[in-house]
């Protein structure tokens, strides 16, 4: 999902709308090149000196302040270039010219306190975003019981700091157990859901001996969040009846083992002695959410080896389905394996570098990652010294 804090300003969007929007930005550029193509031809009795006056302010629609100045500069060179050529200076030229300067004077400082509102605007919605992070999106402890762990989220848009990714980490008496997510939906009702699944986790994950009981938890909860949605909004009724969430629940013990619940989420990654598999699920399980829609087989968590110096990262699609500009997929099984023994947050980080890379600084969707490293009974990583990156 995307995120649903978005910067203020012109809006960041990909795609057409992108596109649309640079083109808006040449509008006025383009007028001024036509009109100057009119003075040099024979249709140069045409008066351009109105036109060429309002695309400064023209400029201050799409751009910040230096849009109008560039404008304003564009048209003042035409202006004065067009009367000596062709000998016309006179009471309409020195019109057009203060009625440009006029124009270029206001839209510079509209376009400056526009901006600076704007910026204000996005410096409170960023403090609100922050704190709602803090509750909804914890950052996860460097160690817990028998791994070591860290986190990372990605947000698609810039200046966004929250979306429909979540993940959670806690220690009980059953072992470390995680959760990652990805909320299909949008907007506060999608936050609203996420805050569900990861309140019910929180509260299950201490009490419940069964992992599989956890999910089941986590799915109710949704069900009771869902249902509250509708009963404030009818309008919400069919999309909300179309949200869900695919979640991945996982939980590390004393043993040597890993416990994986899927449901309908990118299988987690295994690195061991620098080889990645992936840990598909025995039984295919959909997304909490649309269990009215397929008959459940009585859930069981899957288990796999995980040995000390193994390392489990659990991710979102964000990651997996990240694309280049030529249309290629992230190819996160080989630049997990490339990366070289480091700490947690470092090898995250590294991948997060190899991510902006390969998109170019450009996310389509949120992306989070979880890193777990299973340590030795003397609580110690078995890996070499960390590499900076």
């Amino acid at each position: 999902m995307r995120s649903l804090i978005r910067p203020s300003g012109p809006p960041a969007v990909g795609g057409h709308s992108r596109v649309l929007f640079r083109l808006a930005q040449c509008v006025p550029f383009v007028i001024i090149l036509l009109a100057l193509g009119i003075e040099l031809s024979p249709a140069h009795a045409l008066i351009t000196g109105p036109l060429l006056a309002a695309m400064p302010a023209l400029a201050a629609l799409t751009m910040g302040p230096k849009g109008p100045l560039s404008a304003a500069a564009g048209a003042f060179a035409v202006t004065v270039t067009t009367a000596t050529l062709h000998h016309s200076w006179g009471g309409q030229v020195y019109s057009n010219l203060i009625s440009l300067v006029v124009v270029s004077a206001a839209s510079v400082t509209m376009s400056s306190a526009v901006r600076t509102r704007r910026q204000s605007e996005l410096n409170q919605v960023r403090r609100v975003a922050e704190a709602a992070q803090r509750v909804l999106l914890r950052p996860v402890p460097p160690r817990l019981g028998p791994v070591q762990m860290a986190s990372k989220y990605l947000a698609a848009e810039t200046g966004a700091q929250i979306g429909g990714d979540l993940y959670e980490a806690v220690h009980t008496r059953y072992g470390v157990r995680m959760i990652v997510g990805d909320v299909r939906g949008k907007g506060l009702p999608a936050v609203r859901l996420a805050a569900a699944v990861l309140g019910a986790f929180r509260e299950a994950a201490h009490y419940e001996e069964d992992l599989a009981e956890v999910v089941s938890h986590c799915a109710a909860a949704l069900e009771r969040e869902r249902a509250a949605l509708r009963a404030v909004d009818r309008a919400e009724e069919d999309n909300l009846t179309e949200d869900f969430v695919t979640a991945l629940v996982a939980q590390v013990s004393n043993a040597f083992v890993v416990q994986v619940v899927n449901r309908g989420h990118p299988p987690p990654l295994v690195l061991r002695e620098g080889k990645v598999e992936a840990l598909h699920p025995a039984s295919p399980m959909p997304p909490l959410g649309l269990e009215e829609f397929i008959t459940l087989p009585p859930a069981e968590a899957d288990s796999y080896p995980f040995a000390p110096g193994d390392r489990l990262l659990l991710h979102t699609d964000g990651v997996i389905e990240a694309r280049s500009p030529g249309g290629e997929f992230f190819p996160l099984p080989q630049t997990t394996e490339s990366v070289h023994p480091c700490q947690p947050a470092e090898f995250l980080e590294h991948l997060h570098q190899e991510l902006i890379r390969h998109t170019h600084g450009y996310l389509a969707d949120d992306a989070a990652m979880l890193l777990v490293e299973r340590i030795n009974e003397a609580g110690e990583s078995t890996l070499h010294s960390p590499r900076t990156i």
